[in-house]
């Protein structure tokens, strides 16, 4: 696996970040994301889950962790923008400062992106810009690719689509099929996103820095 960039964050000092997790299944890169938080030194910690489905095992991967939890079900409302407005509210709730989608299956609104503007994380199952969408690692078989990967890349409104933070690629091998190759990008997954957080808050608090001291 190779990972892109290949330099660490540098290391950080003061309070960390405050981060919330939107996940909508089984949770193990919500689970990668909070072990590397509590094993120390990350620029960030885990205020809090939001996820959208009943019965979800994420829910439970939380409470093992004494991490806060809530539900807030897609279904019960009429649309997207009023869905991400309650997903806004809870995350406020747990005074979240940034988000990192982890498999969340819902297309974000500019009500969830614009209230933390730069600050949405997402990872996908393939090194964008190429295969976006769904079945990402179904697509990249079918090109007949070599290398695939995943991506964490900050979110825009078009889907998988905004700037990249880090990719790690993953060789497609000979007889592959789609649940071999996602097994191996889902080890890479849990290796890559915990480090692509702190890599983008630690460039955040950069920009913002230089930005204050260039005035």
């Amino acid at each position: 696996m190779l990972l892109s960039p290949a330099s660490d964050p540098p290391p950080w000092s003061g309070p960390p970040v405050r981060l919330g997790i939107l996940a909508s299944g089984s949770g193990s890169n919500f689970a990668a994301i909070a072990d590397a938080a509590a094993a120390g030194g990350a620029p960030y910690r885990i205020a809090g889950l939001v996820y959208n489905n009943p019965g979800a095992y994420v829910a439970t991967r939380a409470s093992e962790r004494g991490i806060p939890a809530r539900l807030v079900d897609h279904r019960g409302f009429g649309g997207r923008e009023e869905f991400d407005a309650a997903v806004v509210e809870a995350l406020r709730a747990m005074e979240v400062e940034w988000v990192a989608m982890a498999g969340w299956m819902r297309i974000c609104t500019p009500v969830l992106l614009d209230a933390f503007a730069d600050r949405v994380l997402n990872l996908h199952p393939s090194l964008l810009p190429s295969f976006r969408g769904l079945r990402a690692v179904e697509q990249a078989l079918a090109a007949g690719v070599t290398i695939s990967g995943c991506t964490v890349h900050l979110v825009r409104p078009a889907v998988d689509d905004g700037p990249i933070i880090a990719q790690a690629a993953v060789p497609v091998l000979a007889g592959d099929d789609a649940d071999a190759l996602h097994q191996r990008i889902h080890a890479a997954e849990h290796a890559l996103y915990p480090r692509a957080i702190a890599l983008a808050i630690s460039q955040a608090r950069a920009g913002a820095e230089g930005e204050g001291a260039a005035r």
